[in-house]
């Protein structure tokens, strides 16, 4: 069937089936194969399909490349529904069509790519929602809750570690842009005429170190000697020690150890970030 001709005009007259409709031609064509049947079940839900597409918009996406995957979830649900579960088809197509949009905005959105775990997923679509409710409530109880404070509430919310909202943060708030874009609205260079000759990366790169390491040594000062004892241990040894090994010196779990060296490294990355150098923390 061809999802894109299929126009809002035409799902907004297809028909309703009831549970029993539904569990008819979704038997009809598991144990027969019938293709008229999978069809009939397809159009009578493709409503349903450009509804939940059009709220992806939001994000960018083309208004048709959202239909028609909205079309290829409901498709999925169609070959996949089990009608001797007794569920209704329309809640079990509506996990498949939100995770293929899902999966087409999270491709699309950079050409650097945003994530794929489950909790990636989370965060890119909730990141901003919950920051916003998180505020509002902060804001209502007299109390101001931004930046490290934030992110870890947010993080707390969904169920991620702080390092994961941190870089989902700054991907959300930057957009790819072409090297080849003019810097002046005339006759201005292009921006890639703007990166430094290769003739002059060891005298930059040797000057950007010296002022990461000092910039770095700073930082590390403002962080607990727990935290800089696991960072250094972990990040600046020569041969980094594993979480086991240092859970079993502090006694802590390897898990504990993990969210005290996301936290620290989070709180390295905003310092750097402000003294301009978050660019140069790889």
């Amino acid at each position: 069937m061809a999802f894109d001709q299929f126009t809002l005009g035409r799902s907004r007259t297809a028909e309703f089936l009831t549970a029993e409709a539904e569990a008819v031609l979704a038997r009809a064509w598991r144990d027969h194969g019938d293709k008229a049947a999978l069809d009939r079940l397809i159009r009578a839900y493709m409503r349903l399909a450009i509804s939940m597409a059009a709220k992806f918009r939001r994000y960018g996406a083309d208004r048709g490349d959202l239909t028609q995957e909205a079309a290829l979830g409901l498709m999925k649900a169609a070959e996949k529904f089990d009608p001797d579960r007794g569920v209704r088809f329309s809640t079990y197509a509506m996990f498949w069509i939100k995770a293929q949009l899902q999966d087409h905005v999270m491709r699309n959105w950079s050409l650097v790519r945003t994530g794929s775990t489950t909790a990636q997923k989370s965060l890119f679509f909730n990141l901003r929602r919950v920051e916003a409710r998180l505020t509002r409530e902060a804001a209502a109880k007299g109390q101001v809750l931004q930046g490290e404070a934030l992110a870890r509430a947010v993080a707390e919310e969904l169920g991620v570690s702080l390092s994961d909202v941190v870089m989902m943060d700054g991907r959300l708030q930057g957009s790819d842009a072409s090297l080849n874009v003019r810097q002046g609205e005339e006759e201005g260079r292009e921006w890639i005429d703007a990166l430094p000759d290769d003739a002059d990366e060891p005298f930059v790169g040797d000057h950007d170190a010296r002022v990461l390491r000092a910039e770095l040594k700073a930082a590390l000062g403002h962080l607990s000697p727990r935290e800089r004892h696991i960072v250094s241990a972990r990040q600046l040894a020569d041969t980094p020690r594993t979480l086991e090994s240092l859970g079993a010196e502090l006694g802590l779990s390897k898990e504990r150890i993990r969210q005290v060296e996301a936290a620290a490294l989070a709180k390295l990355r905003s310092r750097l970030q402000a003294a301009g150098l978050g660019t140069l923390l790889a």
